[in-house]
């Protein structure tokens, strides 16, 4: 069933081909099995891959941008929506309503600090909508180490550690996606 999957991920423009390859590897199925990817209106780095694969696989696209970022070379003006907000809060509360599964691929503070946030609002009961996780070539074997230790000294519930999925392959996160979108 086509779901809107949030994305997360870097829009550096430094990013190595192979996580450019796993982002419209992503996006390209995402595409094919008609969903609408939601995510932060990037045309560059990994934000640019997934949207353009999704697009050329024939899905939709729903970018969600401030309007202080919105400048040509930065804002995918392809969308099929494109949503300008006044703030970054208002960008992530946005793709948050309207996003049915989180996936996170390889990105840097705010990709980070848009996991927190929907792992964060997860443990509260805000929602309980899946997250996953791409952690190809242990990109994010530190974060989930660093994880772990929160719970090793109390600052976190193990039971924390479920709110969110970590697959090691696009094929495995896919086919989990597949799972809870059917």
């Amino acid at each position: 069933m086509p779901s809107n999957i949030a994305v997360y991920c870097g829009s550096s423009t430094r990013a190595g081909q192979a996580f450019l390859d796993q982002a419209t590897a992503v996006g390209k199925a995402l595409g094919q099995r008609g969903h609408t990817l939601v995510y932060g209106a990037g045309t560059i780095g990994l934000m640019g891959a997934v949207a353009r694969a999704t697009h050329a696989a024939g899905g939709k696209v729903l970018g969600v941008i401030p309007k202080s970022m919105d400048h040509v070379e930065i804002t995918y003006q392809q969308c099929d929506e494109l949503i300008f907000t006044d703030t970054m809060r208002q960008r992530k509360h946005i793709m948050d309503e309207r996003s049915d599964v989180f996936v996170v691929l390889p990105g840097g503070f705010g990709t980070l600090e848009e996991l927190i946030e929907v792992i964060t609002h997860r443990h509260l009961s805000f929602h309980d909508k899946p997250i996953l996780i791409l952690n190809v070539d242990g990109f994010y074997d530190p974060m989930i180490t660093l994880f772990e230790h929160f719970v090793e000294h109390q600052f976190a519930k193990a039971k924390h550690m479920n709110a969110f999925e970590v697959h090691n392959s696009v094929d495995a996160l896919i086919a989990r996606l597949d799972e809870i979108t059917r």
